[in-house]
C-alpha cells in the first residue's frame, strides 16, 4: 500500500512537471520563425540528418504509445514533432526539400533506419524496454545535436539545436524518472558518463522552444502540432505521465 501511494505522488508531480515543461518549452518570440539563414553544404546535412532523427524519435514514440498507452509516449511524440517542424523550417526558408518520408517508420538515412528496425524490436519486448529504448533516443539526439552544434558557425542553427538539445534533456529526465518507477535504470550509450549524470541530476530546463508552423503529426488536422490524437490526463495503465505536448 505504501509503494502504491508513493508510485502515484511521483507519478502526479511528473505529470505536472511535464505540463509545465510543455508551456516552457512552447514559447518564444514570433519573429524568430522568420529568420531566414544561409546554408552552407555542411549545413544543409545536418539538417537533414537532424530531420530524420527527429522522424524517428516522433515514429518509435507513437509506435509504443499505441502498443502501451502510456501517455509519456504521446507527450515526447508531441514535442518531436514540433522539433522536426523547427528543422524543416530552416529547410523550407532555403529551398531545400525534405528528406523525410511521409510513411512512419520509412526513412532515407540507411541508419536512422536500422536504429529505428532496433529500437522497435527492443520496445517490443517490454513497457521496461520501450522506457529503455526511449532514453537511448534522446541519448543519441543529445549527441547528435552537441556534435553538429560544434560543427556549424551558423547562429540560427546553433540556436534552434541548443534549443532541441534542451528539449532533449528534458526528455531523458522523464524517461529516468519513470524508470525508477518499475526500478529499473539506463546507462548512456552515446554520450558519456559524466554528461548523463550531469543531466539526471539536473532540474528541468526552459527551453525557449515553440512549434512554429509545420506540418503537424501525421495523424493529425492541423497545422503545428496537429489535433490527432489527445494527449491524455490520466497515468495510463497505472504507470506514465498525463499532461500535455512536451
Amino acid at each position: 500500500m505504501k509503494n502504491t501511494v508513493l508510485y502515484l505522488l511521483v507519478s502526479l508531480l511528473l505529470s505536472f512537471s511535464t505540463q509545465a515543461s510543455v508551456m516552457n518549452n512552447l514559447k518564444q518570440t514570433p519573429d524568430q520563425d522568420q529568420i531566414s539563414i544561409q546554408l552552407n553544404g555542411n549545413d544543409i546535412k545536418i539538417l537533414k540528418h537532424m530531420r530524420e532523427e527527429e522522424k524517428l524519435a516522433r515514429d518509435v514514440y507513437d509506435y509504443f504509445y499505441t502498443k502501451y498507452g502510456l501517455p509519456i509516449f504521446d507527450n515526447i511524440s508531441n514535442a518531436e514533432q514540433a522539433h522536426m517542424d523547427r528543422v524543416l523550417t530552416l529547410l523550407n526558408q532555403n529551398g531545400i526539400k525534405d528528406p523525410a518520408s511521409s510513411e512512419p517508420g520509412i526513412f532515407n538515412n540507411i541508419e536512422l533506419q536500422q536504429l529505428y528496425y532496433d529500437l522497435i524490436a527492443q520496445g517490443d519486448k517490454s513497457v521496461i524496454d520501450a522506457l529503455k529504448a526511449g532514453a537511448t533516443i534522446e541519448d543519441v539526439d543529445i549527441y547528435d545535436l552537441m556534435k553538429f552544434t560544434k560543427e556549424t558557425n551558423n547562429p540560427g542553427i546553433i540556436r534552434i539545436f541548443e534549443n532541441l538539445t534542451c528539449g532533449s534533456k528534458n526528455h531523458m529526465r522523464m524517461f529516468i524518472d519513470l524508470l525508477k518507477t518499475y526500478d529499473a535504470t539506463y546507462t548512456p550509450q552515446y554520450i558519456s558518463e559524466k554528461q548523463f549524470n550531469k543531466i539526471i541530476k539536473g532540474k528541468r530546463e526552459k527551453c525557449g522552444l515553440r512549434s512554429g508552423s509545420g506540418m503537424g503529426k501525421q495523424k493529425g488536422k492541423g497545422s503545428g502540432k496537429g489535433s490527432g490524437r489527445g494527449s491524455g490526463g490520466g497515468m495510463g495503465k497505472g504507470r506514465g505521465m498525463g499532461g500535455s505536448r512536451f
